[in-house]
């Protein structure tokens, strides 16, 4: 055992796996799959179709209506999404996507900057 826990770098000077990884591993390694894809280059005649998405998902609660024009649009619970990301923001991984939702997607940004409780978030 202690010989595979050094081949799998979980050896001396390692540091311990975090609260996420421990806790739900599938959760993880999804939220990085996302930031892959997200982050790749776009081709010359097509742009990254994961980056499009990340930046033209809607809140369901808003009141406005869904436009479908775009192929990669989605909705999703913004309060739900804050709350996620407020509870991980000591992962890596979680500060990554809300750097890159609040860069990218300005109806997070919208979101995030009314809410009253940002104290949770920073």
């Amino acid at each position: 055992a202690g010989l595979w826990t050094v081949f799998t770098l979980g050896g001396v000077g390692s540091k311990p796996a975090s609260q996420l990884e421990q806790c739900s591993p599938l959760a993880n390694q999804s939220l990085l799959l996302l930031l892959v894809l997200a982050n790749l280059t776009d081709a010359p005649d097509m742009p990254n179709p994961y980056r499009q998405a990340i930046m033209s998902f809607k809140n369901t609660q808003d009141s406005t209506a869904f436009s479908s024009s775009n192929p990669h649009a989605f909705q999703i619970n913004f309060n739900s999404l804050y709350t996620a990301l407020c509870e991980q923001q000591k992962s890596d991984q979680a500060t990554l996507l809300l750097y890159m939702l609040l860069h990218q997607n300005g109806n997070v940004r919208t979101y995030v900057l009314a809410r009253t409780d940002i104290e949770n978030l920073v």
